[in-house]
């Protein structure tokens, strides 16, 4: 049996550069990124770089042989070897000046197809017509719960994409498919409620929705035109967004059967309109879905089961968690949030963020008919009973309803109530706008504003407040605790008669511990403690220690800078 040579097995094996991968596959860069990005495959980091690259300190990308060896039988490389070929041949027939050739050729384009399942649209290319019971990907999503998992980076991307402006390096149809497709997904999460939490930021703003019990969180660019940066590579992003609308076609199909809605979506009082009625209102029935104004049509034929409604159980006889029952309680609180409630926006606030927020809530929105088309009430209707307005004043006012600024629409979806609107009157100073992706936790510094908040959820705070930080803190950066801790907050007279000598000595009697030999006492056997911690443990709890330590020095300094703006 001969020596085994070095670098033939092991991790040198199992992993391939990626010059290799396009040698083993026949790709060049171009098409191998967008083979990669379909079929979700990435490039992986070593853990042993010097023992993969063969002893070489060459920085190289890596990815496992296994995926190199499964995207070898992928079909789209055939796909996209005929579209080199017909590059080629349209090529040559622009040189001969041949424009029938040039005609003949350009009908006989390759198409791409990012599944096997969907089918051409039809001659309007109004919607994909699906066949019955798709499934998502197969490769990479074997089930429906894996493709909503992944549902995140899909929404993000569509969103962005359906803001931007139609340039030469992204295809025309690429942003109305966007568009279309993140309207109808909005239409769901309206339909069913499935709203949970949003915030505004810098960057653009935040939802968070339920989706078949997965809970997914996107973020969508403010409403104004976004330029194209020179700095990012479209040709890449352009490959991520033609595969995230064939991805979100599916998603929205299975999403709408499984909630009983008509796909491609329909208004719900189409119905009473005749065929040719319907065709010929046809694009004003496409504005109103893009306005999201109406409510969709359900279909009564479809064999799916709609999404059951959520059962009640009484707190005293449900015998649950009490974080359940809270959660449960909070869900409800935020579906029915905005029930029975009539809403107009003013011409100046952001539209549409408005109308799905309100809308998912359980509202009524209108706005301006001059502004956009789908408006369903007047201004001047007397049962509105709340008017969104950013502007310092308002030139006509109806006394039946309250002016209030756009922060009190987000600011009511993540308390789950209605908050006091004179705190967001016009002109007002708004209070923070604080995110709901935070969770507090004891000796966290919290605002007031969020005590104020927790307190009208029915809360309690008490752990929470952190009025006066302690004085004493040990080498950790922890306030000291247990018995330390009544003896620190008692009043100082008080501890001067502990300390002052019985004038009657009992026999016997134990002579009391001040406040620093408490705290002697307390260091010494945490330092005992920490002694007798195992070497292989030290490190990490020296690092817990090091954040506690950190996040006791925070607290004080915001402590102190509140403490400093209310005294002056």
């Amino acid at each position: 049996m001969g020596m085994r040579k070095k670098y033939e097995s092991g991790a040198a094996t199992n992993y391939i550069s990626r010059r290799q991968a396009l040698t083993k596959l026949q790709l060049n860069l171009r098409d191998f990124r967008r083979l990669c990005i379909i079929k979700g495959i990435h490039p992986h980091e070593p853990r042993h770089k010097k023992k993969v690259n063969k002893g070489s300190n060459v920085q190289r990308t890596w990815y496992f042989a296994k995926d190199i060896q499964f995207l070898a039988h992928e079909p789209l490389i055939n796909k996209f070897r005929e579209f080199k070929v017909f590059l080629k041949r349209l090529h040559r027939a622009k040189v001969e000046g041949d424009q029938d050739e040039v005609n003949r050729v350009s009908k006989t384009r390759p198409l791409l197809k990012y599944d096997r399942i969907v089918k051409e649209s039809d001659s309007s290319g109004s919607i994909l017509d699906f066949m019955i019971s798709p499934q998502c990907f197969l490769d990479r999503y074997p089930t429906f719960m894996d493709a909503i998992r992944d549902l995140e980076d899909a929404l993000c991307l569509c969103f962005l994409f359906a803001k931007l402006k139609k340039k030469s390096r992204i295809p025309s149809r690429i942003p109305h498919m966007c568009r279309r497709l993140t309207v109808e997904f909005m239409h769901f999460v309206i339909e069913t409620k499935a709203l949970r939490k949003v915030f505004v930021s810098i960057k653009g703003v935040y939802y968070q929705a339920e989706i078949m019990g997965q809970t997914t969180t996107w973020i969508t660019p403010h409403e104004r035109a976004i330029e194209e940066n020179s700095d990012v590579d479209m040709s890449v992003m352009v490959t991520f967004a033609d595969f995230y609308i064939t991805f979100m076609g599916f998603v929205n199909f299975r999403l709408y059967k499984d909630a009983g809605l008509f796909y491609p979506p329909k208004l719900g009082r189409v119905n009473m309109l005749t065929a040719k009625e319907h065709e010929a209102d046809k694009e004003a029935s496409q504005e109103l879905i893009f306005s999201l104004s109406e409510e969709l049509g359900r279909d009564s034929s479809t064999a799916a089961a709609q999404e059951p409604a959520m059962d009640e159980f009484p707190e005293e006889e449900s015998g649950m968690d009490t974080d359940v029952i809270a959660d449960y309680k909070r869900v409800r609180s935020v579906q029915k949030l905005f029930a029975g409630l009539k809403f107009f926006l003013s011409r100046e606030v952001p539209r549409e963020s408005l109308t799905f927020v309100i809308r998912a809530c359980g509202g009524l929105v209108s706005w301006d008919s001059s502004v956009e088309y789908g408006s369903s009430y007047p201004e001047s209707d007397e049962t509105i009973t709340h008017q969104i307005v950013d502007r310092p004043n308002q030139l006509t006012s109806f006394i039946n309803r309250s002016y209030v600024q756009p922060q009190w629409v987000y600011d009511c979806v993540n308390a789950g109530l209605l908050l006091p609107v004179q705190s967001y009157f016009l002109g007002v100073e708004l209070p923070p706008h604080l995110s709901p992706f935070a969770e507090e936790k004891e000796g966290d510094y919290i605002p007031r504003v969020k005590v104020k908040l927790l307190q009208l959820q029915g809360k309690d705070v008490g752990g929470l407040l952190i009025e006066d930080m302690p004085k004493s803190v040990d080498s950790t950066g922890v306030a000291l605790q247990g018995s330390s801790s009544n003896i620190i907050d008692e009043p100082k007279a008080k501890r001067r008669r502990k300390r002052a000598p019985a004038l009657a000595a009992t026999p016997g009697a134990p002579a009391k511990q001040t406040r620093e030999e408490a705290i002697v006492e307390k260091a010494e056997q945490r330092k005992l403690q920490e002694i007798m911690i195992p070497k292989k443990y030290r490190r990490v709890y020296k690092k817990i220690k090091y954040g506690q330590k950190r996040k006791a020095i925070e607290n004080r300094t915001l402590l102190r800078k509140r403490q400093a703006l209310e005294q002056g």
